[in-house]
């Protein structure tokens, strides 16, 4: 039977072992320090998760001095301590000997292994205890995951293989069919409101019940819109460093939602002709973004009305809009600089799909366009689907954070803001 390994991925410790405490309730069977919960708190992480009486993994991830953090990490108490695959023979045959000498076990961490199957085998050969398939957290935000590799280590070794990677409930299921011994969770359980209640399902999954999970999982590049409708533009914000977000550009209305791939407009002041052009052009998942910075108006109610038929997404006007009443009305998003009751005239200068700025951020066609009710940000096409899985990943954070207030403590507890403040 697989067993279940829940990595703390916290760099608070009080939060650390309230999670590992529900999900042990849950039935974790194995509890893992992970690597910035011992960066934040170092080897005290270790002592205080020992007291639960569980087996403890410190997820080191040793590049170097293979001898001395083992030793470190097994002296207050973990049981199994990780040194990475990618490091030195002569580091991991260090930590293999100092671990003999001190009781505990060696995981190597395949994470970055250019040939994982051959690197398995041979750290299997210098007396590794373990061995794990290893999708970085970094990594998963592109959408990858780790069975396609967990199923051809899992052949190539006789010692335990373990696997992390973005793994949910799901995905817990699809480990263990794969050939996983221990299957490692961590964001499925350390971010969901009840982590008892997620750890159990997790379980249920690994024992063979069929589950279909919508929470906790990463998206595919097929699936950007769908993640961009599940979160909030702060939520894009907070994923992208505080980046991307269009400045004195407002919703017509509250309550918008919108998420399209841009059609770029540049146009002079007052001249709409390129600006309804490019109704024709865009399509149902398209976003308008137009530059303009005039002061008459260049989009109203007829220019809505065709919108609607067409069913594209929403528009972005750097720029005046009039009609508001009416448009109002249709529920179609509108996001502008300003509205004023004057109308330009159709005269037919400026360009389409080319590249703009627009609420001071540079637009590009294709780019994503994502606004509600605190404004709209762009997202360069390049990296949107590691944005758009991030953001779901701030979300999800955010949502045990929320939970941890309701059960009465403050932001400023939850987050130890005063330990973490910089003192000049």
């Amino acid at each position: 039977m697989a067993l279940l390994q829940v990595a703390l991925d916290f760099i608070n410790l009080e939060r650390a072992m309230k999670v590992a405490e529900e999900a042990i309730e849950g039935g974790a069977d194995i509890i893992e320090a992970g690597t910035p919960l011992i960066k934040a708190e170092g080897m005290n992480a270790i002592r205080m998760l020992s007291k639960f009486g569980k087996k403890v993994v410190a997820d080191m991830k040793t590049m170097d001095v293979g001898d001395v953090e083992t030793e470190m990490a097994a002296k207050a108490g973990a049981d199994i301590i990780t040194v990475m695959g990618t490091a030195g023979d002569e580091t991991i045959m260090e930590a293999i000997e100092s671990a003999r000498r001190y009781g505990a076990e060696i995981m190597v961490d395949l994470m970055e292994c250019d040939d994982v199957e051959a690197r398995a085998r041979a750290v299997e050969e210098m007396g590794a205890d373990y061995v794990c398939v290893h999708v970085a957290i970094d990594t998963q935000m592109k959408g990858e995951n780790p069975f396609e590799e967990l199923k051809k280590v899992a052949s190539s070794v006789s010692i335990p293989v373990a696997v992390a990677g973005g793994i949910n409930a799901e995905g817990a299921k699809k480990a263990v069919e794969n050939g996983a011994d221990i299957v490692i969770v961590g964001g499925a359980i350390i971010k969901a409101e009840n982590a008892m209640e997620a750890t159990r399902k997790i379980k249920r999954a690994m024992e063979g019940e069929r589950i279909k999970e919508t929470a906790f999982k990463k998206y595919r590049e097929d699936e950007i819109r769908d993640a961009f409708l599940k979160v909030s533009t702060c939520n894009v914000a907070d994923a992208m460093h505080n980046r991307g977000a269009m400045r004195n550009i407002f919703p017509l209305k509250e309550g918008y939602k919108m998420v399209g791939k841009a059609i770029t407009v540049k146009t002079l002041d007052g001249d709409w002709a390129k600006v309804v052009e490019a109704i024709n052009i865009a399509g149902r998942e398209n976003v308008i973004v137009i530059e303009e910075h005039g002061s008459k108006a260049i989009w109203g109610e007829l220019a809505t009305e065709s919108a609607v038929m067409k069913g594209i997404a929403g528009i972005v006007v750097d720029g005046s809009v009039r009609d508001i009443h009416i448009i109002k009305k249709h529920n179609f998003p509108v996001f502008a600089r300003s509205f004023y009751p004057d109308a330009g005239e159709p005269l037919g200068h400026g360009e389409i799909n080319v590249e703009i700025k627009c609420g001071g951020q540079v637009v590009k066609p294709g780019d994503w366009i994502v606004g509600d009710d605190n404004g709209v940000v762009v997202v360069p096409k390049e990296i949107a689907l590691k944005v758009a899985n991030r953001a779901i990943n701030v979300m999800e954070r955010e949502n045990r954070i929320r939970e941890e207030i309701r059960r009465g403590r403050t932001l400023a507890d939850v987050l130890e803001l005063k330990k973490w403040e910089k003192v000049d």
